[in-house]
């Protein structure tokens, strides 16, 4: 069973930058949508391969990203995150925005992460 334990164990591999123990969490069949995109839904990848890419991309396009102020709460197969993501892109931009996952869960694997940030002009 999922717990808010388990969203904040996947929060501290994200803060390792650990993408094998983040991708452990996953499901063969997950789906990451991120949230910036050309789609209202943003950039969405499926399966492990694509969402490994997906997260890939994301730890090194904010190479030092970090995630603090977490709150985490599951109802059945549903899980939400909030936090502050501070960091710093590779072309220098820092970043401090609020945002949260939506998490869908399946036999205690992830299958679907959907994130949405604060956009900070």
């Amino acid at each position: 069973m999922t717990s808010t334990e388990t969203l904040k164990q996947i929060l501290e591999a994200f803060n390792q930058h650990d993408l094998d123990a983040i991708m452990d969490f996953f499901a063969e069949d997950c789906v990451l949508e991120m949230p910036r995109g050309h789609h209202p839904w943003g950039d969405r990848f499926v399966g492990k391969e694509q969402v490994r890419t997906g997260l890939a991309s994301r730890l090194s396009g904010i190479p030092n990203v970090h995630y603090s102020e977490d709150t985490h709460w599951v109802c059945g197969d549903r899980g939400v995150s909030e936090w502050l993501l501070t960091g710093t892109t590779t072309s220098g931009v820092q970043l401090r925005v609020r945002g949260c996952d939506h998490w869908l869960f399946r036999d205690g694997k992830v299958v679907h992460k959907d994130s949405y940030w604060k956009i900070v002009d």
